[in-house]
């Protein structure tokens, strides 16, 4: 995790590291690079259609399990960072828009911060942009994981 030299802005308060937000990254980039599902032919099987279906969407897709289970450990506050990173890296506000982006996260809450993100698309980029905004990048977290 590298924090970009910015001396002229107050580093914003994250109660989530960003080592976390760039595994979530990593995760949803991993998500939104799949298809939808497709009706397989019913005489082949996996090898004959190139398994395939391993780059298509499924219920039981263990990626979306793996992300719904890390965003729903997370504690209040961190749940509550990973939205407002995402909000702010996807409304083009500035870091100056941070206490009141994250105050309106607050104010949102609920029990259903894995699925409302994981139903946002570009979830990774909207992630990284925030995170940039605020001064950190994901580059080297990133290495050997993409």
């Amino acid at each position: 995790m590298r924090k970009v030299d910015q001396p002229d802005r107050p580093e914003p308060l994250l109660s989530i590291s960003p080592e976390k937000v760039c595994f979530v990254i990593v995760k949803a980039r991993e998500f939104d690079a799949k298809d939808p599902a497709s009706e397989p032919d019913p005489g082949s099987n996996p090898s004959d259609d190139k398994e395939a279906a391993v780059l298509e969407e499924h219920g039981d897709d263990p990626v979306v399990e793996e992300l719904t289970a890390f965003i729903d450990g997370l504690s209040e506050d961190e749940q509550v960072d990973l939205v407002a990173l995402a909000w702010l890296g996807r409304d083009g506000s500035d870091a100056t828009d941070w206490a009141d982006i994250r105050r309106e996260a607050q104010d949102a809450h609920n029990q259903r911060t894995s699925a409302y993100l994981l139903g946002m698309p570009l979830l990774g980029d909207f992630l990284e942009e925030g995170l940039s905004m605020l001064g950190y990048s994901c580059e080297e977290f990133e290495v050997g994981r993409l």
